[in-house]
C-alpha cells in the first residue's frame, strides 16, 4: 500500500476567479508527483491498539481513552443538543464554522442562545470562513453578537496582498462548552441542515457529541485557527481537567492544517484503508478522489474486502463537483468498487467506516481540497457499539439512494463525458 510522500496539491486560490484557474492548472502538474508514496507495508487492522499507535506514529495525534461519544443524525438531532449545551455554559463558549448563514426558528434560537450566554458574562468565541459565511450571514445577527459581548473573528478574509493564502479554508466545524463538552462533524448553521432529510431543503448530516479527554484536541482545532486570526491564545480555565469516563471510547482526533496544507488526514485515511480486512464504508458530500486513492481503494477491493462509497445524487448543491468525481467511476467500478448516489436529499455526512470495529466522522470530504488544502478535523473511535450505529445509518441511507454501475457508466452521454474532461483540468482544487 502506497503513501504519499508529497502534498496532492500545491496551494493555490480557488474560488477566486482567474487565480483559481491557474492554480488548478498548477496542481494539476503536480499530480504525477503527489501519487508517488512509500510503501506501508502490512498495516494493522483498524479498531486494535497498534493501529493507534501507528495512526499517533504519523500524525502526532494520541490515543483518547475514556471518552462519551453520542452520534447525532440531521439536525432534528443535532441542533436541540447543541443549543442545550450552549444554554449550560457557565465560562466559555469556543464555536468555528465554515458556514453561517441565515434561516428559520431552529437557527434563530441557535444564535439567539449564544446571544444570551454572552449577555450573561459567558466568554464567546465566534471564528467564521471570511468565504463560506460571509456572504449569507446576515450582519446584523453579528452585530448583535457583538453588542452582547461576545467575539466574532472572521478567518483570513481575502485581500490581494493575501492571495497566497486564499484559497485555504477553515471547513472545521467545532463547538466547545467550558472546555469540557464538544461538538464536531459536517454540520454548518443554516437551514438546510435544519429537520430530518426529509426532502430536497433538508440535508442529511451526521455529527458528535463529546465528552471526556478528546475535548482537548477539539480544543486545540480551536486554538490552532484562533491564534492565527486573533495573535492570542487561550489558556488557564478554558483549559480545565477533563475526567476520564471508565466505560469510555478510545478516540484519536486528527487536524489538517490550512497553514501548511498538511497531509495528516492523508495519512490516516490511507492507514485505514490499507487496514482494513473486511468491509470498508465511505459517506461522503464530495468524492473527487486523488489518483492514488483510487488505486488504494482499488487494492482493497481486490484483496477481498467490501468495498461501498456512498455519495450525492441529483440533490448536490455543487453539480460540477459530482461531474468531477464521476471521471473516477470508471476506474472504481471496473476493480469491484460498488458506487450508490443518495436520492433523498444533499448528503452533507463524511463517515468511513472499517470492519464494525473503527469509524472516522469529520468536516472532511474524500477530495483534494480537504485532504491537502483546508483546514479540517478528523474523529476517529474504536468502539464497536459505535460503528455499528453509525453501519446502521449507512443501511437507512442505501435505501434510498441508486447504485451507478457500469452499465450506467459506460452508457452515459458524451456531453457528460465532456464535463467530466474539462473538470480533470482543475479537480485538484475540489
Amino acid at each position: 500500500m502506497l503513501l504519499p510522500s508529497g502534498r496532492m496539491a500545491v496551494l493555490g486560490a480557488a474560488g477566486v476567479g482567474a487565480v483559481a484557474a491557474a492554480a488548478g492548472l498548477k496542481a494539476a502538474k503536480a499530480r504525477k508527483t503527489a501519487a508517488r508514496g512509500f510503501d506501508l507495508g502490512d498495516p494493522p487492522a483498524p479498531g486494535g491498539p497498534e493501529f493507534g499507535r501507528l495512526l499517533e506514529s504519523l500524525t502526532g495525534s494520541p490515543v483518547r481513552p475514556g471518552n462519551r461519544v453520542e452520534i447525532l443524525r440531521n439536525g432534528d438531532e443535532i441542533f436541540p443538543s447543541m443549543v442545550k449545551a450552549i444554554r449550560s455554559a457557565q465560562r466559555s463558549i469556543d464555536f468555528s464554522t465554515y458556514i453561517y448563514w441565515t434561516g428559520g426558528p431552529v437557527i434563530t434560537d441557535f444564535g439567539d442562545a449564544l446571544i444570551e450566554r454572552a449577555c450573561a458574562g459567558v466568554e464567546v468565541r465566534i471564528l467564521l470562513d471570511a468565504v463560506g459565511s460571509a456572504v449569507k450571514i446576515d450582519q446584523r445577527l453579528v452585530e448583535r453578537f457583538r453588542e452582547a459581548g461576545a467575539e466574532v473573528e472572521w478567518f483570513r478574509p481575502p485581500h490581494w496582498y493575501t492571495l497566497n493564502k486564499v484559497n485555504n479554508r477553515l471547513h472545521r466545524r467545532l463547538l466547545i462548552i467550558d472546555g469540557s463538552v464538544g461538538f464536531t462533524g459536517g454540520t454548518g448553521v443554516g437551514e438546510e441542515w435544519t429537520g430530518d432529510a426529509q426532502d430536497p431543503d433538508h440535508w442529511r448530516e451526521t455529527h458528535l457529541r463529546v465528552e471526556g479527554p478528546a475535548v482537548r484536541d477539539l480544543m486545540g482545532g480551536f486554538q490552532e485557527n484562533w491564534a492565527e486570526t486573533t495573535q492570542r491564545i487561550l489558556a488557564g480555565p478554558h483549559l480545565p481537567e477533563l475526567s476520564s469516563f471508565e466505560d469510555g471510547t478510545d478516540v484519536q482526533v486528527t487536524r489538517s492544517s490550512a497553514t501548511k496544507g498538511s497531509t495528516d488526514i492523508e495519512e490516516l485515511f490511507y492507514s485505514a484503508i490499507a487496514g482494513a480486512r473486511s468491509r470498508l464504508w465511505i459517506t461522503t458530500a464530495f468524492f473527487v478522489p486523488p489518483d492514488a486513492f483510487v488505486e488504494a481503494l482499488c487494492a482493497s477491493a481486490g484483496r477481498g474486502v467490501d468495498v461501498q462509497i456512498l455519495v450525492n445524487g441529483p440533490n448536490i448543491d455543487k453539480e460540477i463537483v459530482r461531474r468531477a468525481g464521476q471521471r473516477s467511476y470508471g476506474r472504481l467500478l471496473a476493480c469491484g468498487v460498488r458506487i450508490f448516489e443518495y436520492q433523498q436529499t444533499m448528503l452533507h455526512a463524511k463517515t468511513l467506516l472499517i470492519d464494525g470495529a473503527w469509524a472516522s466522522v469529520g468536516s472532511n470530504n474524500f477530495s483534494n481540497r480537504s485532504l491537502a488544502l483546508n483546514s479540517e478535523l478528523s474523529f476517529s473511535l474504536s468502539d464497536e457499539r459505535i460503528v455499528a450505529e453509525l453501519e446502521q445509518h449507512f443501511r437507512d441511507d442505501l435505501r434510498v439512494s441508486d447504485e451507478f454501475d457500469l452499465t450506467r457508466w459506460n452508457s452515459r452521454p458524451r456531453r457528460k463525458r465532456v464535463v467530466e474532461g474539462v473538470t480533470a483540468l482543475v479537480r485538484d482544487q475540489f
